[in-house]
């Protein structure tokens, strides 16, 4: 079983920064596709960011485009989102998941992680 285990959040105030980790343990995948979604209350979970396997296939959504940036360090299983210019409405919990395939474009992610609170203040 894979297991990831995401961390980073916090309180911050608008125009502010923050970086999530997300590090993969247990069961090796080799080169798993990674990705961050995002929940906000009473809200449905929303695709945030994803990195291909290899790092060279970053995919971000609208709202993420220009502020936030997606990387990953495969010698320490880890993925990382730098999140800048912060907004109120990015307020959520943020998960990191993961799928096996190389460069997965769905939404059905085969692993994930128990989330992580990200609160943006005005």
């Amino acid at each position: 079983q894979v297991q990831l285990l995401d961390s980073g959040g916090g309180m911050v105030q608008a125009g502010g920064s923050l970086r999530l980790s997300c590090e993969a343990s247990g069961r090796t995948i080799v080169n798993p596709t990674m990705a961050w979604f995002r929940q906000a209350l009473g809200k449905e979970r929303e695709f945030v960011a994803r990195i291909s396997g290899g790092g060279g296939a970053v995919y971000f959504s609208d709202s993420a485009r220009g502020r936030f940036s997606i990387t990953r360090e495969s010698a320490k299983n880890t993925v990382y989102l730098q999140m800048n210019s912060l907004k109120p409405e990015d307020t959520g919990i943020y998960y990191c998941a993961a799928h096996s395939a190389y460069h997965f474009t769905g939404d059905n992610y085969q692993y994930w992680g128990r989330g992580t609170q990200v609160t943006v203040s005005s």
